[in-house]
């Protein structure tokens, strides 16, 4: 097993002294420390300047209280729905999108998309398929069922929802019932379904398709109020907070012409495949709606689940050599527990990173780093279980905007989240699962950049080295 060359970390000792060492563990270029890396000088509190005290306005009249909502609120409008859209005007992919034929890689010009669709391509600069966008395309336009199997960060989202959104423009309906949506997209967690929902709007930006993100943990009465009498083309959902809807007739599910469940392993995992029943039994059957199945990893049980909901499906499995991408250069540091703050905060200053992402296994152990962080001056904030969906997304938002340097998490943040430019993902603890190894890492070298995974070992963590190394040996066969 080879590594690669990496440039070695100048470390210095009491004495001024470089004591870094290369070698290799597992295929993974491997620096080892043989000396503690200095503790950065923790900042007096005294040192702060006290807060001011909050002086009231006399120039600003005081906020009057927000009445309580009721049931009886009015439904907001659709057109509130679309307020960000924007119209398509003469806007032609003949004359505006040219994208010349390459051997070998699909073009989405290729599956004649409506201009509206394409305009919203262009605008998000893609060009050509990855294989799984190709190929779920190719079988789902002619209107199959499908079975989908491919790696974190290959586009998933967009292929099968390019596919609901031609379908949704070449067969509108008239005669529509509110509340009732034309499209069903279920997948496992509240930060999965605002992505979805995100990148939908993204490429409807110059349609009229309705996209409605539903998931608990905040905003009820918003939701509500956005699927309350309205009509509905795309509902994204978490399956609790749809089945709460569905209890209260607010959502109905009897017209859905499309059904795609997205992370069906992840489903598996958490539990949710009683919830996901009960959806799937309030849905016209499997012969009279169109079923997309996707999964990162096709056990038994997915594959058993993936018979019984859909319909002759055509299965794609996009099958890779190696498990993590070409573009991630992995690195591991032997480290002891007292050492990896110190080399944690050393590499972020010396590198001058900023949009890093640093993994922790347990909610204490993301909280006691977050303040160490923050009482060293660095901007960062923590991304966990013990965190309430409201501030998670506004955590979020902060760390795309740039507004915060460095986001510790736990796995909560490892599936289904895209952050553009993460230069660096460390795993201040190891895995307990290797596959969490891969969806961790995945979060960087996204879309052909280039990203750097680093992990600690220390003493505990080096024992789930060989089942990580085992989980990903053939890159290194």
């Amino acid at each position: 097993m080879r590594s690669k060359n990496v440039r070695r970390p100048s470390v210095p000792d009491k004495n001024g002294k470089k004591t870094t060492e290369n070698g290799s563990v597992f295929g993974l270029p491997v620096v080892k420390l043989s000396v503690s890396t200095p503790t950065p000088a923790k900042q007096e509190r005294s040192a702060r300047p006290a807060k001011p005290a909050r002086q009231e306005r006399p120039d600003r009249p005081a906020k009057p209280s927000r009445p309580k909502k009721t049931a009886q609120q009015q439904p907001v409008k659709v057109q509130n729905l679309l307020k960000d859209r924007k119209d398509n005007g003469n806007w032609q992919t003949s004359e505006h999108f040219i994208i010349e034929p390459q051997k070998g890689r699909v073009r989405f010009h290729d599956f004649n998309l409506p201009d509206t669709i394409m305009h919203g391509i262009h605008e998000l600069s893609f060009q050509y398929c990855t294989p799984i966008q190709g190929e779920i395309l190719e079988q789902t336009l002619q209107g199959r069922d499908a079975t989908g199997k491919a790696q974190t960060g290959t586009g998933k989202s967009a292929a099968f929802l390019l596919q609901i959104m031609a379908n949704l423009l070449a067969k509108p309906l008239e005669n529509r019932k509110k509340g009732t949506p034309r499209c069903l997209i279920i997948a496992p967690t509240r930060e999965l379904v605002i992505q979805i929902a995100e990148d939908a709007e993204a490429l409807a930006k110059y349609t009229d398709i309705t996209i409605v993100p539903v998931y608990g943990g905040m905003d009820y009465q918003k939701q509500e109020a956005q699927v309350c009498g309205n009509y509905l083309d795309i509902v994204v959902a978490t399956p609790g907070r749809l089945l709460d809807f569905k209890r209260k007739q607010h959502i109905m599910l009897g017209q859905v012409e499309i059904f795609v469940i997205d992370e069906a392993d992840r489903m598996l995992d958490m539990g949710f495949i009683p919830d996901v029943r009960q959806i799937v039994y309030a849905l016209p059957g499997n012969t009279k709606r169109q079923t997309l199945f996707f999964s990162a990893t096709m056990t038994p049980e997915v594959n058993m689940l993936a018979e019984q909901w859909t319909d002759k499906p055509a299965v794609v499995e996009i099958e890779s050599k190696k498990i993590t991408v070409d573009t991630v250069e992995q690195i591991v540091y032997l480290v002891t527990t007292e050492e990896k703050y110190p080399l944690l905060y050393n590499l972020i200053q010396s590198k001058d990173l900023h949009k890093l992402i640093v993994f922790c296994n347990r909610k204490a152990e993301t909280r006691k780093l977050t303040e160490l962080m923050k009482a060293h001056n660095i901007e960062c904030d923590m991304l966990s279980g013990d965190v309430d969906q409201k501030k998670r997304m506004t955590t979020l938002n902060n760390f795309k905007a740039g507004k915060i340097r460095v986001l510790i998490a736990t796995d909560v943040a490892g599936r289904g989240i895209h952050v553009d430019g993460v230069s660096h993902v460390v795993n201040y603890n190891l895995p307990y699962d290797p596959e969490d190894y891969v969806h961790r890492i995945g979060r960087t070298g996204r879309a052909g950049t280039w990203g750097t995974s680093i992990s600690f070992a220390c003493e505990e963590d080096a024992f789930y080295l060989p089942d990580i190394e085992t989980f990903i040996k053939p890159e290194f066969v």
